[in-house]
């Protein structure tokens, strides 16, 4: 954890980005009602916790800040099917209302986020992001806060600690994955997303539905997203100090 002052802060992002070079997402966690999940296959997930893989992101050399680039992409992680969870064809007969509290309900106590959102607020995101893909979001801990890094490339977001980009390269491990599925978008206007907490001594659950909450939001509100653009786009301007000023944390 880090109690950064300002000069601090400014100097452990301008060390990142020297690597690299209105509305709210509908979310929700799982609310804590009885099990209606009959269209969904009683699966577990058991698959292993698992590290990036050397492909996954392709790191660039060092450069300036204003050419270089963090990553230039990656190779997604092998997603879970979602007609792996659901039953897709008795789905197709649900509300996007009742699906999405399926959805919610099903991962309830799995060791996953479940979330929804409507397929419009999903095209904004990914439009955004396929320009803007990082961000650094403060994640308050106690007294201080873990500066956390956020990269989108849909369907897929991956949030890990700062430091462990810095520390580690191609070899850090994401604290957290999330996958946006898109094959209702058309007929039910509806986004299902999961996230999967791979450090749980990293993140509680809490805390990783407040980080996807909060990405989401520096991507889907106009205000937010000016900070997202400055950080991608003119890196020299970015203020790690306009961060914690919009989302009401203290500067250090």
């Amino acid at each position: 954890m880090h109690h950064l002052s300002r000069s601090v802060s400014k100097r452990t992002l301008s060390s990142v980005l020297a690597c690299y070079r209105n509305g709210f997402s509908s979310f929700s966690m799982a609310s804590r009602q009885p099990d209606r999940s009959s269209i969904l296959p009683q699966i577990v997930d058991k698959s292993p916790r698992y590290a990036i893989p050397s492909d996954f992101l392709k790191w660039r050399s060092l450069g300036s800040v204003r050419t270089s680039k963090f990553a230039s992409g990656f190779t997604p992680l092998k997603q879970k099917p979602l007609d792996s969870i659901i039953d897709l064809e008795r789905a197709k007969h649900k509300s996007a209302e009742e699906l999405a509290e399926i959805w919610d309900d099903y991962h309830l106590g799995r060791g996953h986020i479940a979330a929804s959102m409507k397929a419009s607020l999903y095209k904004l995101l990914e439009q955004r992001a396929s320009s803007c893909r990082y961000f650094v979001i403060p994640l308050w801990k106690g007294s201080g806060y873990t500066t956390m890094f956020v990269q989108v490339q849909a369907p897929h977001m991956l949030i890990t600690g700062l430091e462990d980009y810095k520390a580690r390269g191609t070899q850090a491990t994401p604290y957290f994955t999330v996958t946006y599925y898109t094959e209702f978008t058309e007929s039910k206007d509806l986004v299902l997303i999961r996230g999967d907490i791979v450090f749980t001594s990293k993140l509680t659950d809490s805390e990783a539905t407040w980080l996807l909450e909060t990405a989401q939001s520096f991507y889907l509100n106009d205000v937010r997203y000016k900070l997202v653009e400055r950080f991608n786009k003119e890196t020299r301007e970015f203020e790690f100090k306009d961060v914690l000023q919009t989302l009401e944390m203290p500067i250090l």
